[in-house]
């Protein structure tokens, strides 16, 4: 069995003063799915059920009444109505917050479920196990589910196995053996993986335009609804990502190896794993002004927010070193749209001409004309009133010359 998850929560008094991430009471052990129904926090876990909180994490009540299988994977909510999916005893549903569930399996053949999504009436679940069944829907709260599967089909014509979902208007994106989108509620997925070199996707996120794609081989970043990807991996020094979750600007990724945390659209990341005793990290989810980690053996942890960033702002500040070498950074985003970001460093002070050209050889943009002192610098080049294509950005300073390509998509 793969691991794919999403999240839960819970808070006892922290005896590390210094700690940012502070263990909960129950649920104990491996943590799959975290679901929020107003005040109500779901919990799921692997081989102990359901939990439900109803105090942000201050205490957990089990709650699994007709619940047949306790592998539950996944939880999502829609109105009163909460969807459990669990590895290998299908959909379950509780129409009172968790005191009931009852098996809503008609249709569905494969009942290994390890996602669910909800786009208004339509609740979408990813399938894996034996055989995938990729994508099933149902448009009537579970009483049938129909699969959806047109564009999904791998070789060997077996559908895609999916393991993670994330919804941005009237796209759909679902991953696990490959990345698809749908815009039309599954009647077609089409596959939108350009430039994803591991098409193991375990977690996706939206930030506004920014749609991240946890791999097995790192982040990825898309600007454009998956027509092109790039990695983003700078700082993570595990790049198996397991959870995904967004606040704000702030991006985290739960790894093999801990939390990181980018502030900057995952152009540079830090680890924030102070307190943190377990680090494969299964899931992620944020509420509030806090996260929540689930972890592969020690349950979940907690953490603020602001007690995360203000840590990566001391830990950069310390980190700062003037760097050794020119150096010109691939611009970030690429492919963009219509402002992208260019770093470089300089291990002395001297004058920097950096230029952006077509592919002409025609100036289009002059970036940087001066004096600059070492350090690290950065530079947005806004290309707002130029066409789509490839510009070549060319930085010289000193005796230091150096060409990028980058590739503006409008």
């Amino acid at each position: 069995m793969k691991k794919h998850f999403l999240l839960l929560l819970l808070l006892i008094p922290n005896f590390n003063v210094n700690a940012q991430w502070v263990q909960t009471i129950n649920p104990y052990g491996l943590v799959y799915a975290l679901a929020i129904s107003e005040t109500n926090i779901f919990a799921g876990t692997g081989g102990s059920g359901i939990y439900l909180s109803t105090n942000n994490g201050t205490s957990w009540t089990a709650v699994n009444n007709g619940l047949g299988d306790t592998f539950v994977m996944s939880i999502a909510e829609s109105g009163t109505n909460i969807f459990a999916g669990t590895y290998g005893g299908g959909i379950y549903l509780s129409t009172n917050n968790g005191t009931s569930w009852t098996a809503v399996n008609n249709g569905l053949k494969n009942t290994y479920v390890t996602s669910i999504a909800i786009s208004g009436t339509n609740i979408f679940i990813g399938t894996e196990g034996p055989v995938s069944d990729g994508v099933y829907l149902s448009t009537n709260n579970g009483a049938s589910w129909t699969t959806v599967n047109n564009g999904l089909i791998k070789p060997y014509s077996l559908p895609a196995t999916i393991i993670s979902f994330a919804i941005s208007g009237t796209n759909i994106f679902a991953g696990g053996g490959g990345l698809y989108l749908t815009s039309n509620n599954g009647t077609n997925w089409t596959e939108v993986d350009s430039g994803l070199t591991n098409p193991n996707i375990h977690a996706i996120a939206i930030s506004g335009t920014n749609i991240f794609a946890g791999t097995e081989g790192g982040v990825f970043l898309t600007i454009n609804n998956g027509i092109n990807w790039t990695a983003v991996n700078n700082g993570l020094t595990n790049t198996h990502i397991l959870a995904l979750a967004v606040s704000g600007t702030n991006i985290f990724a739960g790894t093999e190896g801990g939390i990181f945390l980018s502030t900057n659209n995952g152009a540079n990341w830090t680890a924030i794993n102070n307190g943190l005793t377990d680090t494969v990290v299964i899931s992620l989810a944020v509420i509030g002004t806090n996260i929540f980690a689930g972890t592969s053996s020690n349950g979940v942890f907690k953490a603020t927010i602001s007690s995360l960033l203000n840590a990566t702002s001391i830990k950069q500040s310390k980190e700062i070193t003037p760097p050794h070498s020119f150096t010109l950074d691939q611009n970030y985003p690429n492919p963009f749209n219509p402002s992208t970001t260019i770093n470089y460093a300089l291990p002395k002070d001297c004058k920097v001409v950096l230029e952006v050209y077509n592919i002409m050889g025609q100036n289009v943009a002059t970036l940087v004309n001066g004096r600059m002192s070492a350090g690290m610098h950065s530079v947005e080049f806004n290309a707002a009133n130029l066409s789509s294509g490839i510009y070549f950005y060319k930085i010289k300073a000193g005796e230091y010359s150096q060409v990028k390509k980058s590739i503006l998509i409008k």
